[in-house]
């Protein structure tokens, strides 16, 4: 099958050692937007201001994200209530228009502190230190949620025999315009497929340019 590809260790090393120096200094910045972002949401929204979520890791093994918190302490329950409206077929993503569960999002589509930590992808900083941990790599497959997971069939699990990224080829297609799950698989296969260490620093380079125009963020 077109999906193994043999990956030298030389290739590994270097992607881990970009990884660590890659979080160290996304550490540097996630610290030093905490300054500013920790007060900013507690004072909107009392509870923590970072929030953790268990996600799927290499080989399927869970592991913690944290980000910045975004949502409101209750967004789980709130989002029982709206699945109804999910835009995502059969559950397996949950994406929204200007999702009430956004803190400050009362003040109208696009406004409010957690509209601004997601548009700007300041709410992944935090995530640094998972590429640190080595739970995550700075260029990879898209984390998926321990529901998504175990919908996963066969096919799709096999997404998952690389540490997933930061970013990854959904990010920098526009990855709030791609509501098809398996478009995501296909993206994440076809990463599998050809990576390669110039792939990795094309696509970080591509991330950079999507975070600075604002495109395919929501």
């Amino acid at each position: 099958s077109s999906s193994i590809h043999i990956v030298t260790p030389r290739q590994m090393f270097v992607k881990r050692a970009m990884d660590i120096a890659g979080g160290l200094v996304g550490c540097l910045f996630t610290g030093i937007a905490a300054i500013f972002l920790v007060p900013a949401i507690k004072i909107k929204s009392p509870g923590p201001a970072f929030f953790s979520q268990v996600r799927m890791g290499k080989n399927g093994r869970p592991f913690k994200i944290y980000k910045f918190r975004s949502m409101y302490m209750d967004a789980e329950e709130r989002k029982k209530e709206l699945m109804k409206q999910n835009r995502v077929s059969d559950g397996l993503m949950f994406k929204m228009e200007n999702d009430p569960r956004v803190i400050g999002s009362e003040k109208g589509p696009g406004k409010g502190i957690g509209n601004f930590i997601r548009k700007t992808s300041l709410d992944e900083f935090p995530q640094f230190f998972n590429v640190l941990k080595g739970d995550m790599s700075l260029v990879g497959t898209r984390p998926p949620t321990v529901d998504e997971w175990e919908k996963y069939n066969k096919h799709h699990r096999r997404r998952m025999a690389i540490k997933p990224g930061l970013t990854g080829m959904w990010q920098i297609s526009g990855r709030s315009s791609i509501t098809d799950f398996d478009e995501v698989v296909a993206l994440d296969t076809k990463y599998i497929a050809e990576w390669n260490i110039g792939l990795d620093i094309k696509i970080l380079f591509k991330t950079v340019g999507v975070i600075f125009t604002g495109k395919g963020s929501q």
